[in-house]
Formats: C-alpha cells, structure tokens, sequence
C-alpha cells in the first residue's frame, strides 16, 4: 500500500481501490477552508488516476467529521464571508463531480458538512451506535451543502424535514433503518467491509460503465421520463461500441474475471478518457 498526503488528510491506495482519510482527530475531523482545498485536489488527483476504481472515505480518530470548524464558522459569522468559495474548493461539489465509486465510512460522529459530504458519496456504511445530525438549524444556519437536494433524496421529505428541522441526533441504527446509511458494523468491521465492498466494484464492474451510472442517476433526478428513456438508449447504443462491453460479455461466456480498462477522468472538464 501506498500512501500520500500531509497533516490534515491522507490517501492511500491499495490495488484499485484508495481511501481517503480526513485527519483531524483533535478536532473530529472538522473542516477547514485548508482541508476542503486539500480534499477537493485528492479527488481531482484520484479521479485522473486509470488505476484507482472506486475510493473509501473515512475520518481518524473517533470521528467521521464534526462539520465546519466552530472557531472558523466565528471568523465568518463576523465578517459574513469565507475565506475561499470558489466552486472548485467545495466539498460536496467535488464528492458529487467525482466519476468512480465513493463509500463513506462513518466511523463515529458526522454533523453539518460532514453528513453532507456523506450524504453525496454513493453509499454510506456506518459504525454501530455513530451519531449523525444536521445540526444546521441549532446554529441559526439554513440547509446549506446541498443538504436540501441531497437529503430528501434519500430518506425522502417528511424524514428530511425532521432532520433538519429539529437537528436531531440520529443514532446509526435509526440512520439505516430510514435509509440514511446501507450498512451498520462493529467498530472493528467497518473499514473491512468498506473497503471489501470497494474492491469488489474496483474488480468486477467496468470503470466506465460505473461512471455512466453515476452520471445519469445525477442527471435524471430533473428530467421527465420520456428524456431518461431517450438518453439511456442513446448512452446503451454508444456502449455497444466499447471495449468494456465485449470484454464483459466475453468474460461472462469464458467464465473469467473482466479485464476492464481504467479510467481518467478531468473533474475540470467534461467526460473521460
């Protein structure tokens, strides 16, 4: 295994699978403008790397991540501005961009942006008993993070409006139960059964089909049906012509694993290479 990264966040690759580690255990994991920078240029570095097929997001420590850092949520609650808030440095922009697979592994405490850069993984696996809250409302703060797209979308309005309203803290076992998270595990299983499930994506479903996926689900969400139905097809008839797609089917008569090209993709950008 591989390792990159400097004091506030680390990746590690393994194979084709990386984990991306938010490290601020001190201060379970909130985030800073310095973080969200740092995050958002592992997932721009992940994201063109053909190795890396599906990434695993986690905090160090007891924590999955607190939110926003109160001592700088001061600093703006003062001046009314961020420091920086150019698309680019967004958490929840850049987790929702990224083309491959993201499992977020909640290993403890996940509040504010910490649920939302969650909640725009792909899946969630949680720690029994890890608590998750909005908490926005408790600080005068409105749905910000794209929480109110992301989270009715998920556990639908009225549970969403509970949550965001009342900000309650919700225990990870209520969590699965309303579909806010996949899968709950012990401590000492999480992080196996997140990266066991990444690597089973990363070896056995096309990279560029995955990305298709991922890309029509976002987009759909605002169509009518009539428009998904007529870009699924065109999308289906252009994947015919692709190398993913005979070697699936000729891996599946052979009864072999696929092999699968890599993808690099530009979040800067458009499509993939």
């Amino acid at each position: 295994m591989s390792a990159a990264g400097d004091d506030i966040l680390g990746v590690a690759r393994d194979g084709g699978v990386a984990t991306i580690t938010l490290n601020r255990p001190e201060r379970l994991n909130a985030w800073t403008t310095p973080l969200e920078l740092r995050y958002a240029a592992a997932l721009r570095e992940l994201a063109a790397d053909p190795e890396v097929r599906a990434v695993v997001v986690t905090g160090a420590g007891r924590g999955y991540s607190a939110g926003w850092d109160m001592e700088e949520l001061r600093d703006v609650s003062g001046s009314g501005e961020r420091a920086d808030d150019s698309a680019e440095s967004i958490a929840v922009d850049a987790t929702l961009a990224f083309p491959k697979p993201l499992v977020a592994a909640v290993n403890g405490s996940c509040a504010g942006l910490g649920l939302a850069q969650a909640l725009a993984c792909d899946l969630r696996f949680a720690r029994a008993g890890a608590k998750l809250t909005t908490s926005y409302a408790k600080i005068g703060l409105i749905a910000e993070d794209g929480t109110s797209w992301l989270l009715p979308r998920i556990v639908g309005h009225a549970r969403a409006l509970d949550l965001l309203l009342s900000s309650r803290i919700v225990l990870a076992e209520e969590a699965r139960e309303i579909g806010l998270v996949h899968r709950v595990l012990p401590a000492d299983e999480l992080m196996d059964a997140a990266l066991g499930y990444a690597r089973d994506l990363a070896t056995s479903c096309s990279p560029a089909a995955m990305a298709g996926i991922k890309r029509m689900l976002r987009d759909h969400a605002t169509v009518d049906v009539a428009t998904a139905l007529r870009e699924s097809r065109t999308m289906a008839l252009a994947t015919l012509t692709q190398h993913d797609f005979r070697e699936g089917v000729a891996a599946f008569g052979e009864k072999r694993p696929p092999r699968f090209e890599g993808l690099a993709a530009d979040l800067d950008g458009e499509g993939a290479t």
